[in-house]
């Protein structure tokens, strides 16, 4: 008998049998809360009927046209109708399926674009777990270790996180952009450095989010030698932080944009953005792929943009994520356990630190297992774990913030002392 790898570690032990909104129903028909969205993906909630209308519809017309072979027209239309929401003069788009494929594809670019092989990324952050985009991720050694040689070429530098080095934020800061200044002068010359690949709010690395002024520094930095910066929106993008993209919070004003996970709610696609003169720099034959743009995917996407628009997702996740925050640092308040709760709109994390003020995964991780065992989906995420993160559809409404807080606030006080 044939059986799932072993080495996959599942987060709950919850068998799906159907999904409604923020909820999901296993074979036995109990329900959970889901704020885990399938790490960010289902952006309007399972199984939204307008996303269900249209991904029938167009199963029933045309599954797949590979579009560099033909194109289709919900690929066409998704083109014209993402240029109404990316940043302004990112007019050129590649789509592919994963957000490693996206991640792969701005790296291929910026290295053909700029001639130069290095590319500089900051510490926490996850950028996918093929070889390139692995080689690239910094939040765990899981996710690069054990299949060495990785791609060369990577630079490491510090993001400006507060917590990790118990520092105030400017002083996080200006030490991120001190020792990105070492890096360039020490390791990675700016005539070999591409790109500086960053996420606006780390994910894997612990729902961190950036700020102004560090994106400022990256900004002048990279006019001034010449260096692309690309901003990785997987997790950030499509409104999950209240923005409709994170780097927007940052004025971030990037030259490739990454974006997947909430794009088509749950069907696998991914794209890159960049400028049309910078776009045209790839080399033939650079791009491509069979299964990217797929037809169904795109009327997906074209209807989660849609439901994101007119239901004013991007508004409802500032709302709900202010209310979230609030209703889990009353929880903090109670637990010297809690050492922070940070993110931005329904990107929220809540750190476990123990007496000693050292990453508390067990404790973390303890809680995450209660809640499960009580009713309510979360995941963890930081280097050791100490991280439990909250990032529910979009669509989530007051009362399901409510019920999640009550719920956490019993599964912490269960498993903390």
């Amino acid at each position: 008998m044939a059986e799932l790898s072993q080495i996959l570690n599942q987060a709950t032990g919850v068998i799906a049998a159907r999904g409604e909104g923020v909820h999901l129903f296993d074979e036995t028909g109990q329900r959970f809360l889901d704020f885990t969205a399938g790490i960010g993906v289902t952006s309007t909630g399972h199984c939204h009927p307008r996303v269900v209308e249209a991904a029938q519809r167009q199963v029933e017309t045309l599954i797949h046209a590979q579009y560099t072979t033909v194109m289709h027209r919900p690929l066409l239309t998704l083109v014209d109708r993402l240029g109404e929401v990316l940043p302004v003069g990112l007019d050129r788009m590649f789509l592919a399926n994963s957000g490693s494929e996206a991640v792969e594809a701005a790296l291929r670019l910026s290295r053909q674009a700029t001639g130069r092989p290095n590319v500089i990324v900051f510490h926490g952050g996850f950028h996918g777990r093929t070889v390139a985009a692995a080689s690239m991720t910094t939040s765990g050694t899981k996710f690069r270790s054990g299949f060495s040689p990785i791609m060369s070429g990577v630079h490491i530098s510090p993001f400006p996180d507060p917590t990790h080095f118990g520092w105030p934020v400017e002083e996080a800061t200006d030490f991120a952009l001190r020792q990105l200044d070492y890096v360039l002068q020490t390791v990675s010359s700016p005539l070999d450095t591409a790109a500086f690949l960053i996420e606006p709010v780390l994910g894997e690395g612990g729902y961190v989010p950036a700020n102004e002024r560090f994106f400022a520094g990256l900004r002048e930095r990279a006019d001034r030698h010449g260096i692309l910066l690309v901003v990785d929106e997987v997790q950030t993008g499509w409104g999950r932080t209240g923005r409709f993209w994170g780097g927007e919070h940052f004025d971030a004003r990037p030259d490739v944009l990454i974006t997947a996970k909430g794009l088509a709610s749950g069907f696998p696609l991914s794209a890159i953005a960049a400028p049309a003169d910078l776009m045209a720099k790839a080399w033939p034959g650079s791009q491509g792929g069979t299964y990217g743009a797929n037809a169904v995917a795109c009327a997906a996407a074209l209807a989660t943009l849609d439901v994101i628009q007119d239901e004013k997702l991007v508004e409802n996740a500032a709302e709900r994520g202010d209310q979230l925050k609030a209703a889990l640092s009353d929880v903090a308040a109670r637990h010297e356990q809690i050492t922070d709760v940070r993110g931005l709109g329904l990107m929220v994390g809540t750190e476990f630190r123990d007496a000693a003020g050292d990453p508390d995964g067990a404790t973390a991780g303890a809680a995450q297992q209660e809640a499960a065992r009580r009713g309510l989906l979360l995941l963890t995420c930081g280097a050791w774990g100490q991280v439990v993160r909250f990032i529910p559809a979009l669509v989530v409404q007051p009362e399901h913030v409510d019920e999640a807080s009550s719920i956490w606030a019993d599964s912490v006080a269960a498993v903390a002392y």
